[in-house]
């Protein structure tokens, strides 16, 4: 059952939330700004455009940021179309490496891939992190020229690698934002952490966690919902808080343009006949990216099968295969796949929502804090079972397989795209496969060397490697695997940048919010 209606009318769009609190009137503007709504839940418009296959085909000749501008209107944002154009112009630009921003290659008859890396970080999220933090601002600016709103805001950020760097790029010395990124200080790749610990800006700070991307995750939510902090902030520092992960709608409308993009492109390139479906694979942890590709099959994109790729830390699925959500005993995996070590998925919150309602979700949210588990009607579960396909892949698989697709094609898949590849095998039907790459390569040198070398994840690199950093290992792989290409020149400088932030604090919401008071002074 779809909690939302359907309407090709370009009229602002409002926006209920997952768990029944809100008053289903905010705007696009407002729930940007306000990243979580009121209850902990998350926003989700009442309405969505239906795309005709007409207009998905014009798609085609479109420039990615006119596709971007185009799906944003349709989406009903409460700006105008001039200034949509403008911000998305800026979003897509000169910053990416390849004019096309989300090209699709067909690496093998039927096997398709989404390179969503073309940006500044080199990983999927700047898709919408180059986007989001225009539209923050924008909206902050004129709520505060209307006399709506007196403070600026604080953007606080758990990260399990990559949304971390993205949004700490697109954030800097943005008006009226300061940020703060957190991220487990052991539980990410060297190249990630350098990334984010030479970022440049006034405004930016970054810590690492003792402890995993949960820890980071719980202990952000809790700062949000600590009303002497979010008061100290207020009348200390004129702050308010908001979120850049992908519990923000802001976050999640970008990662839509993306997946209507790659049908007309499919089309175009005849990797699928028009009108035709097509299958998304897509390697997942917080449920974000593969939710764009839910709600682009809502509003009309021919996708068939939806196939969500697990790694070690296979909560979700389990969860498609039983429609029980239970991380009560569950250990967390380390991976060659950080960015998908997540085992609380808030992003699935809004898929339950548009199956089953708000008052379910409420009841499930509330068990899942108090049990850690959670187990979804016998209806809902049905629901889930149409739409979705689940599997998962060893740490040791997912280096086999970019080993393998090297060896077999010459492209060379990072270890997140890699768990997508070996699931769309496993799990290939008749339509072609979109299969999403997250990341380039290069930002997890260290384990694709490995798997070039047919080492397992747990072994160690040669004697001949020791001491190297993760950016020097770049150029071993491209010794083994001279089809890998170049370096992207966001990382190819990282070891001259100079290291602007070391501090390390313990989990828990002590941890983050003590962090953030001695940052602001």
């Amino acid at each position: 059952m779809t909690r939302v209606s359907f309407d090709n009318m370009k009229k602002p769009t409002s926006y209920s939330d997952t768990r029944g609190a809100s008053d289903g009137l905010a705007l696009f503007s407002d729930v940007v700004i306000a990243g979580i709504a009121p209850g902990g839940g998350l926003f989700v418009p009442n309405t969505l455009p239906s795309f005709s296959l007409d207009e998905l085909r014009a798609f085609a000749a479109m420039p990615y940021w006119r596709r971007a501008a185009a799906v944003f209107s349709r989406f009903g944002v409460d700006f105008s179309s001039d200034r949509v154009d403008v911000l998305m112009r800026r979003a897509y630009g000169a910053q990416w490496d390849d004019e096309r921003i989300a090209p699709v290659e067909e690496v093998v008859a039927g096997m398709h891939v989404l390179e969503l890396w073309h940006g500044p970080t080199s990983a999927f999220k700047d898709m919408a992190l180059q986007c989001m933090p225009l539209f923050f601002s924008e909206a902050v600016e004129r709520q505060q020229t209307r006399g709506q709103l007196a403070e600026d805001f604080l953007v606080l950020v758990a990260t399990s690698g990559d949304t971390g760097k993205a949004a700490l790029e697109g954030f800097a010395d943005r008006d009226h934002t300061s940020i703060v990124v957190f991220f487990p200080d052991r539980g990410v790749s060297d190249i990630q952490r350098k990334q984010m610990v030479t970022q440049r800006g006034d405004n930016v700070g970054v810590f690492g966690v003792r402890g995993n991307f949960d820890d980071c995750q719980s202990a952000v939510k809790a700062a949000f919902a600590d009303t002497e902090f979010t008061e100290w902030l207020k009348t200390k520092h004129a702050l308010r808080l908001s979120s850049a992960n992908s519990i923000n709608w802001g976050r999640l409308l970008p990662q839509i343009v993306y997946y209507v993009s790659a049908y007309a492109d499919m089309v175009a390139a005849g990797g699928v006949k028009p009108g035709e479906a097509m299958d998304v694979c897509v390697p997942t942890g917080n449920f974000g990216n593969i939710l764009g590709a839910y709600y682009a099959r809502l509003c009309g994109v021919p996708i068939d099968r939806l196939i969500c790729a697990s790694n070690e830390n296979n909560v979700l699925a389990d969860f498609i295969a039983t429609g029980v959500y239970d991380i009560s005993e569950r250990a967390f995996v380390t991976t060659p796949s950080p960015s998908m070590d997540i085992l609380v998925s808030s992003n699935l919150e809004r898929l339950l929502y548009h199956l089953a309602g708000a008052e379910a979700v409420s009841g499930w949210m509330r068990e899942l804090a108090q049990d850690k588990r959670f187990r979804i009607d016998p209806e809902t579960f049905r629901a889930v079972r149409e739409l979705f396909v689940g599997d998962f892949v060893t740490n040791d698989e997912s280096l086999c397989t970019i080993k393998r697709v090297y060896d077999e094609t010459g492209y060379l898949l990072d270890p997140h795209t890699a768990v997508a590849w070996e699931v769309a095998e496993r799990t290939r039907g008749e339509n072609p496969v979109l299969v999403v790459s997250t990341a380039h390569w290069a930002k997890f040198g260290t384990d694709v060397l490995k798997a070039l070398l047919g080492l397992t994840y747990e072994s160690d690199l040669p004697s001949d490697y020791a001491g190297r950093t993760g950016l020097e290992l770049l150029a071993e792989v491209q010794a083994i695997a001279p089809h890998a290409g170049r370096i992207p020149l966001g990382l190819a400088a990282l070891d001259e940048l100079p290291v602007r932030f070391t501090g390390v604090v313990e989990p828990g919401r002590d941890g983050v919010e003590g962090a953030v008071r001695e940052w602001l002074g």
